[in-house]
Formats: C-alpha cells, sequence, structure tokens
C-alpha cells in the first residue's frame, strides 16, 4: 500500500468519478464538469511547480542534497501536469466553444511553458548537480508566474468557479483539487523513489 503508483491510479479512479458527478452550471450545464477537471489540473501543475521553486530555494540556502532531489521530483511532476493540462483546456474548449480557439493568448502561453519546460528538465537531468534543479525550477516558476498574471485574456474568464458566487460549486472545485493534488504527491513521490526508493 506505500506504492505511489497504486496510490496514483487508485486516485485517479476517484478523480474520474468526482468530475463525473460534478454539479451541472446555468449556462454551460454538464459540460462544465470539463471545466471544473481543467482547472483543477492546472492549480495542481502551478501548486507544484511554485512547491520545487520553494524546495529549491531552501535547498540553495541549507546546501543540502535532498532539498534539490525533492526539488527535482517536484519540478517534474509540476511539468508533467502542465502538460497533460494542455489537452484537457483542448476538451473543455471543444465542448463548451463548439471548436478549438488556438488564439487564445492564454494557452499559446501555456504551450511556450511546456515546450521550455521540457527543455529545462532534460538539462536538469543531464546535470550532475541537483542543485541546479533548485535553482532552474525556481527561475522557471518566477518568469511563469510572471507571465501568468501579465498575459492578456481573450475567450478565457478571470476567475470562473470563485467568480461565480455559488458555494457548492466552490466547495466540489476544492474537493476535486484536493484529489488532483494528492494524484501529484503520488507522482512526486515515485519520481523522488527512481533516485533513492528508501526515501520516499
Amino acid at each position: 500500500m506505500r506504492s505511489p503508483v497504486l496510490w496514483f491510479a487508485l486516485t485517479l479512479l476517484a478523480i474520474l468519478a468526482m468530475t463525473a458527478l460534478g454539479p451541472a452550471e446555468r449556462s454551460l450545464g454538464t459540460n462544465v464538469r470539463a471545466v471544473y477537471l481543467h482547472g483543477a489540473w492546472v492549480w495542481a501543475a502551478l501548486i507544484y511547480i511554485l512547491a520545487a521553486a520553494g524546495v529549491g530555494l531552501a535547498g540553495l540556502f541549507t546546501q543540502r542534497q535532498e532539498w534539490h532531489l525533492w526539488s527535482r521530483a517536484l519540478g517534474r511532476t509540476g511539468l508533467i501536469f502542465w502538460i497533460t493540462y494542455l489537452p484537457l483546456s483542448l476538451w473543455a474548449m471543444q465542448l463548451n466553444w463548439n471548436g478549438l480557439f488556438l488564439a487564445e493568448p492564454r494557452w499559446r502561453m501555456a504551450l511556450v511553458f511546456a515546450i521550455s519546460g521540457i527543455l529545462l528538465q532534460v538539462g536538469v537531468t543531464l546535470l550532475d548537480d541537483p542543485a541546479w534543479a533548485s535553482a532552474l525550477n525556481l527561475v522557471y516558476a518566477v518568469i511563469l508566474m510572471y507571465v501568468t498574471q501579465t498575459t492578456e485574456q481573450v475567450m478565457h474568464p478571470g476567475s470562473p468557479i470563485f467568480g461565480s458566487g455559488v458555494w457548492r460549486i466552490q466547495v466540489y472545485f476544492l474537493g476535486l483539487l484536493a484529489l488532483v493534488l494528492f494524484a501529484a504527491w503520488q507522482m512526486a513521490r515515485w519520481w523522488r523513489a527512481r533516485e533513492s526508493p528508501s526515501q520516499i
């Protein structure tokens, strides 16, 4: 039962079930469930990218190898969730806009950071010193958060869940987000175990 792969699979099933039972919304109907999942997924990606930066910063200050290794694991996890959020966003677009609006600045920005994130993670994997992962994860997170805050939104709403004012939708979304974060934690444990199985 300690297996992160098993826990990830079980949590993924729970996420799918919870998404299928999500509350409908007045204008989007049951199609809003794709928006819920897409939102929780990208939030989890951002949280893990920021966690990689925070842990990496702690590692740079303390010079502890363990922090650097965890920064690398968290960074890889955040990137995987960021990359997989892209097809989820396309699915949400298709369901709710009846087409793909690829000119949306938020979507193009996400694609650029997915590609640059892959290059960054390949780079930190090739470097022997895991302190590079801490430093580069920190730089990546700072730039990502700045660009996210300054990128124009055309069709993408600012905060559709928490701007809705409907508490049951907000509570449901937080529950779904908690499940996605737990799944991401299992992935981070798996990445960390690739380097030192006894320390997960």
